[in-house]
C-alpha cells in the first residue's frame, strides 16, 4: 500500500473537493496524511486520514477572511480583490508551507505528494528531492492554452482573428499589468527556499498529474491540453444529513411551483450583493425561493423575508438540489458543479469566481449576470428565462449524464496510484 500526502490551503472550497479522494484512497487501504487548517480536523479524520496541522504558516479561519485580513474589508470582488488574495492568502505562505511539509515528510515519508491548484509548496518539496507532486484543482481550469485569455479576466475564448490577437497581447501584458507584484513576491520566496525563481500563476501545472474535477465540456476547447490533465468529473461532499426537513420542506418536495435556491458559498457572505437582491426580485414571482448560507441569521431576521421565501444558515446541497429548478449562485465552484450534476440551470451573479460564471455562460447551461449585486428586476429577468427557456435545462441535463459516466473519487483514486506505484508522469491513454 502507498503513502499520499496531501495538502490544501485553510479555504473550505479548497478542502472538500479532496475529501472524496482522500476517502476512497484510505478505503483502498492506503494510508494518507493531510496538511491543512485545524478548522477541518475533524472532516478530515472522518475520512480515514491523520489531520497534519499549520505549524510555521499561517492557519487563517476562511468564514471571515476580512477579519483574518483586515485590509481586504476595502476590497469587493474585482480585480484587486483577486490581487490580495493570490498575493496573502497564497504566495506569502509559500516559504512556511514548504518549511511544515519538509518537516511531516522528514518524519514520515510519502509517496506522493497532493496540493491543491494554490499551493506552490508542494512543488518546490518535490524539486528538492522530495516525492512526485500532483495537483488537484478547486475550480475552473486556469491553465494557458491556444485561445484562450489569460485566467482572471473572466473572457471566453476569441476564436476570430480579432480575438486570437486579443487573447496573445494579453498573455504578454497579464503578469505584468494583473500579478506583477504578486510575481515578486514569488520569486522571492522560492529564492528564499532554494527552488528556480518563477512568476505567480493562478493554477499551478503539475509535470506528473493534475486532477480536473468537472465534465470536459463545461471548460473551454483546449486543442493542446496537456497530456498530465484528465478529467475526473465532479467531486462532491458524502450525503452525510441523514434527515432534513425545515418547514419548507414539504412544500419543495411536492413540487407545487418552481423551487430556486440562492446561496454565496463559503467565501463571500455579504448578503447585500446575492441574497438580498434575490430576495427583493422574487418577491412578487409564483416560485418558492430557498436562500441559504446566511451566516448571522438572527440579524438577517429582523428585516422579515418575502412569504414565498425561506432563510437559512446552511442546507445541504445533496438534499435540495435534487428538488432545485434553478439555481441562483455567486459562482462558487462546488456548488455549481453541484447543480450541475443534477441537471439544474444557473445564474450566476456575483464575486466569488467571475471565471466559473463564464464557463457556465459558455456551456449553455446558465446566465452570467456579470454584476457583483445585480439590480433585481435583472435578477427576476434572469430566474424567469432560466425557468421557461428549455435550452439551459436541456444542456444542464447534458452536462449532467456526462458528470454521470465518471466516478470521481474513484477515477482520481486510480490515477493517483499510478502515480504514487510509477513516480511517472500519468498521462492521457496509458494504461
Amino acid at each position: 500500500m502507498a503513502r499520499f500526502l496531501f495538502a490544501s490551503q485553510p479555504l473550505t472550497g479548497h478542502v472538500l473537493p479532496a475529501l472524496p479522494i482522500v476517502r476512497e484512497l484510505t478505503r483502498r487501504g492506503h494510508e494518507v496524511r493531510w496538511y491543512a487548517g485545524g478548522r477541518f480536523a475533524g472532516d478530515i479524520e472522518a475520512a480515514g486520514a491523520a489531520f497534519e496541522p499549520y505549524a510555521e504558516a499561517y492557519d487563517y479561519d476562511d468564514s471571515d477572511l476580512d477579519a483574518a485580513f483586515p485590509s481586504r474589508r476595502r476590497m469587493r470582488g474585482g480585480i484587486r480583490q483577486i490581487r490580495f488574495d493570490a498575493m496573502n492568502l497564497f504566495v506569502r505562505q509559500l516559504a512556511r508551507q514548504h518549511a511544515d511539509l519538509a518537516a511531516i515528510l522528514a518524519r514520515w515519508p510519502a509517496h506522493a505528494l497532493v496540493g491543491d491548484s494554490s499551493m506552490a509548496a508542494p512543488f518546490a518539496v518535490s524539486e528538492l528531492g522530495g516525492p512526485p507532486n500532483a495537483v488537484y484543482n478547486t475550480t475552473c481550469l486556469g491553465l494557458s492554452g491556444r485561445g484562450i485569455a489569460p485566467h482572471g479576466l473572466a473572457l471566453e475564448p476569441g476564436r476570430s482573428p480579432l480575438g486570437r490577437l486579443r487573447n496573445r497581447l494579453l498573455a504578454g501584458l497579464a503578469p505584468h499589468l494583473m500579478f506583477r507584484f504578486v510575481s515578486v513576491e514569488m520569486a522571492a520566496q522560492c529564492r528564499r527556499i532554494g527552488v528556480r525563481p518563477r512568476r505567480f500563476e493562478s493554477q499551478l501545472l503539475s509535470p506528473f498529474l493534475f486532477l480536473q474535477p468537472t465534465a470536459r465540456s463545461f471548460e473551454y476547447p483546449r486543442p493542446n491540453l496537456p497530456p498530465q490533465v484528465h478529467f475526473v468529473g465532479a467531486l462532491l461532499p458524502e450525503a452525510a444529513e441523514r434527515f432534513f426537513h425545515p418547514p419548507w420542506w414539504q412544500e419543495a418536495s411536492g413540487r407545487r411551483r418552481p423551487l430556486v435556491l440562492v446561496t454565496q458559498g463559503t467565501v463571500d457572505t455579504d448578503v447585500r450583493e446575492l441574497i438580498r437582491p434575490a430576495l427583493r426580485a422574487l418577491a412578487g414571482e409564483d416560485v418558492l425561493v430557498v436562500a441559504a448560507g446566511v451566516p448571522d441569521l438572527e440579524r438577517f431576521r429582523l428585516d422579515p423575508a418575502p412569504a414565498n421565501a425561506h432563510v437559512e444558515r446552511y442546507v445541504p446541497l445533496h438534499a435540495v438540489m435534487p428538488l432545485v429548478d434553478v439555481f441562483v449562485t455567486n459562482g462558487g465552484f462546488g456548488g455549481v458543479q453541484h447543480a450541475l450534476a443534477c441537471g439544474v440551470p444557473i445564474v450566476v451573479a456575483g464575486a466569488t469566481d467571475p471565471e466559473v460564471a463564464s464557463r457556465v455562460a459558455h456551456s449553455g447551461a446558465g446566465l452570467n449576470l456579470k454584476r457583483i449585486a445585480p439590480p433585481p428586476r435583472l435578477l427576476a429577468r434572469a430566474v424567469r428565462r432560466a425557468l421557461t427557456d428549455e435550452r439551459y435545462r436541456v444542456r444542464a441535463r447534458e452536462l449532467a449524464a456526462e458528470l454521470a459516466a465518471h466516478d470521481g473519487p474513484a477515477e482520481a483514486a486510480a490515477l493517483l496510484e499510478r502515480l504514487a506505484d510509477t513516480a511517472q508522469p500519468v498521462l492521457r491513454g496509458e494504461t
